[in-house]
């Protein structure tokens, strides 16, 4: 790859290096310089650009990072489309990160035009977690390094994802005089918690005196369901001849280890009685804050061993005390590093006037009603919520959609025009729990809509990149749908009237991100009655 300054008539096919701005347009870092874009800079004064010419052996950005992604990720992980150099890996099921780090080390060693970022091993992850990022740094990739990379890649897992497969475990509280309901009672509850965030069910909690005896038989009490036992001590286990790990002996059980390296969490105790792990919780499990018991019993919950060896090599990053973060519900994505939540709003609350006596909306294309078309695309896209903002013949909109699983919102003043429905839709999206980072609105009127198109418009959504307006774009012709950041609720909540938010648009162009795309789904409204008829033929 050349890289550095060239006169404007040489740079046909380059890529642009830094973003350049005329009167027309402002032409941003990465874009691909065309003929016509030439005439326009050189129109507006410019003599020179500083861009990057590939050569047949470089791999562009997006290509590169794509494969290496696919190479990377296991099974139960999904590798977003690559943009501008960056490919995502999120997890699918909720889960233990396993991770190759001698591989990860191994493939960015060898270019430094190719990166990989990973969360840490063992991470406790989520469906929709991001796990891992790869990014290529300069607009290209050497292909003998990238093949390297794939091949590190596919030789072995690198990136997997045990998904959390315990289901159901006990818990066994001692007691010692002076030891309180409510202290029992907050007990379970923490505990209870710390499980269900690891999709794990409290089948049973036993209560004993804290002696050896009435804890071997509490746990010989265990359900044959249960495939994990937990014993929470009224008084702390110093020894491993103490009352909790002697009474696991007791009752024909081993001690894995006893001790860890991480605070808090040091007076944790492992062992097991035949394949039922169990797990003697020190006394800060009584909080709901990470401790080294969690670091655990998250690896067992997702079937992997944990050995003596495993536990005393926690120390390294086992100082806690300063930590915030706290186990998370089962239904709650954890942040930061999670995916992005975004919502796509669906406008189907306009009068069709150019139509005249038909509503645009509830006309047939290929067999179903036109917004279905829209709505089904987003269904199938990797948009969280899906609102639906109606007005204008609501009923027969709702009877076009079938039932489709989606939230509606009513727009009591659509004749007002198209930006009091955005203003509608936005607001109910700025009102969603979890929040939402962002909102896609999409035109009802627009069949050919697909969910590709949606997923790259929200794959290319970053705000830590200033990429705060995705808007497609056809040939260099932006069209629709437009997703917006959440930055920008509170001006789109302000909408009126047919003002629709061009001018946001406008007043924001260093943070609009245009993304091509194929076909004529983002350009094609249907409108009139010769657009239907056309579209029908």
């Amino acid at each position: 790859m050349k890289f550095g300054t060239f006169p404007i008539a040489e740079t046909e096919g380059m890529i642009l290096a830094h973003s350049v701005r005329t009167p027309e347009r402002v032409f941003r870092k990465g874009h691909r310089i065309t003929a016509s874009d030439i005439e326009t800079l050189r129109a507006s004064g410019h003599e020179t650009v500083y861009a990057a010419r590939l050569s047949d052996d470089d791999v562009p950005e997006d290509e590169a990072a794509g494969r290496l992604a696919t190479a990377l990720k296991g099974t139960d992980e999904q590798a977003e489309p690559p943009f501008t150099g960056r490919a995502n890996i999120y997890a699918e099921k909720d889960g233990v990160l396993i991770l190759d780090a001698n591989a990860v080390a191994a493939i960015n060693a060898i270019d430094e035009a190719i990166t990989v970022a990973t969360l840490p091993p063992f991470s406790h992850v989520s469906a929709g977690q991001m796990i891992a990022t790869v990014k290529i740094i300069p607009f290209a990739a050497p292909m003998a390094a990238l093949n390297k990379a794939v091949g590190l890649a596919v030789a072995s897992p690198v990136l997997t994802v045990r998904p959390f497969r315990i289901r159901s475990a006990d818990l066994i509280l001692t007691t010692v005089e002076g030891t309180t309901e409510k202290l029992l009672k907050k007990s379970k509850q923490v505990v209870g918690d710390r499980l269900k965030a690891l999709g794990i069910s409290l089948a049973a909690t036993r209560i004993c005196a804290h002696t050896e005896e009435d804890v071997a038989d509490a746990l010989l009490a265990s359900p044959e369901s249960s495939e994990l036992t937990l014993i929470l001590g009224a008084s702390a286990t110093v020894d491993r001849q103490d009352v909790v790990p002697a009474g696991l002996v007791r009752a024909k059980g081993t001690i894995t280890h006893f001790g860890m390296p991480v605070d808090p969490g040091n007076l944790l105790l492992l062992g097991s009685i035949g394949e039922r792990p169990v797990i003697g919780l020190p006394g800060c499990a009584r909080s709901p804050k990470l401790n080294g018991a969690d670091w655990v019993l998250q690896r067992l919950a997702a079937g992997v061993d944990v050995t003596a060896a495993d536990i005393q090599a926690m120390g390294v990053g086992g100082l806690l005390k300063e930590i915030p973060s706290r186990p998370q519900p089962r239904t709650r994505k954890l942040r930061p590093g999670s995916a992005p939540r975004i919502a796509a709003i669906i406008l189907a609350a306009g009068r069709s006037e150019r139509m005249g006596d038909i509503n645009k909306l509830t006309a047939e294309i290929a067999g179903k009603p036109m917004v279905a078309h829209v709505a089904d695309a987003a269904l199938s896209s990797r948009a969280d919520e899906i609102i639906l903002v109606t007005g204008h013949q609501k009923d027969a909109v709702q009877a076009a959609l079938a039932g489709r699983p989606m939230s509606e919102v009513n727009n009591p003043d659509y004749a007002a025009g198209l930006g009091t429905s955005v203003a509608t839709g936005i607001a109910a999206a700025a009102a969603l729990e979890p929040p939402v980072d962002g909102a896609l609105v999409l035109l009802g009127d627009m069949p050919l809509i697909d969910a590709g198109l949606i997923d790259a418009l929200i794959a290319a959504h970053d705000p830590d990149e200033e990429r705060l307006i995705c808007v497609p774009t056809v040939n260099g012709k932006r069209g629709n749908p437009v997703l917006w950041d959440a930055a920008f609720f509170a001006n789109l909540q302000m909408l009126t009237g047919d003002v629709g938010a061009r001018y946001l648009i406008a007043e924001n162009a260093d943070l609009v991100c245009e993304v091509p795309v194929t076909g004529e789904g983002a350009l094609l409204d249907i409108d009139t009655p010769e657009k239907l008829a056309e579209r029908r033929r």
